[in-house]
């Protein structure tokens, strides 16, 4: 009977022992997670902060580091050619890193001086040749000043060139004021030859069309012996106007 007593005392502490570990236990140091529920206003609060803006953007090298790149490698294979194919360290490392970038700046230099030098020339050049007046001039020169008298000035001052377009200016309101043509600022050399019906007349205009235009626009120089060749054409054409050929 004792046995039954501690048969029966055994298995109620054992009952206990396995029942205390089959208990589940809470652990008060792990947070408790709550479900949040996230709406669209939430959202757009996210997608106007840029630090939560995950857009792919084109990271691809522009002109400049592809020509550097270039650079680089062509040093490198010249480097290599001569040298071999030894890795650069100290001082021949820093000449690969700094020479792409001088021989750069040497190509950008010579390319801002020449385009600087063009400008200046065009400069100079402008001002040199700035006709001595404007062709805006060209109607009050032929209906209110004495062309000969500017003929004669420019002769004067040894500027033949400027006298070969005062003489072509007086051949243009002879013809005009004789009914050959009729003079309009916007009309163009052929147009006069067009309108001239006396083929001898349109002959010795067309002549003193193209000396005029040799020289004015040509800029072609003209000196004393060469002006006294040029302008026989001109006083032939006077003679020939004031004669009222048409």
């Amino acid at each position: 009977m004792p046995y039954i007593k501690y048969l029966f005392l055994f298995l109620c502490l054992s009952t206990s022992v396995f029942a205390k570990q089959d208990t589940l236990v809470y652990d008060k140091e792990v947070p408790f997670i709550q479900q949040q529920n996230i709406t669209e206003s939430d959202l757009e609060t996210y997608k106007n902060d840029k630090n939560f803006d995950y857009t792919e953007v084109d990271t691809s090298d522009n002109w400049f580091v592809k020509l550097k790149r270039w650079f680089r490698n062509l040093l490198f294979k010249v480097m290599e050619y001569l040298f071999g194919n030894v890795a650069a360290s100290g001082i021949v490392k820093f000449i690969f890193q700094v020479v792409p970038y001088i021989i750069l700046a040497i190509l950008v230099f010579l390319l801002i001086k020449f385009f600087l030098k063009v400008n200046a020339r065009n400069i100079i050049q402008g001002k040199q040749n700035k006709p001595e007046f404007e062709f805006t001039d060209e109607e009050h020169i032929i209906k209110n000043e004495d062309i000969n008298a500017l003929i004669t000035r420019a002769i004067e001052q040894n500027n033949y060139r400027l006298a070969i377009r005062y003489y072509y200016l007086l051949a243009l309101k002879e013809l005009t004021d004789h009914n050959v043509i009729k003079w309009e600022q916007d009309k163009t050399n052929a147009d006069y030859i067009n309108e001239i019906e006396n083929k001898t007349l349109q002959t010795n205009f067309k002549q003193a069309t193209k000396i005029y235009d040799y020289v004015w626009y040509g800029e072609f120089t003209v000196d004393a012996i060469k002006f006294e060749s040029l302008k026989k054409p001109f006083n032939q054409l006077s003679k020939l106007s004031s004669n009222k050929i048409g």
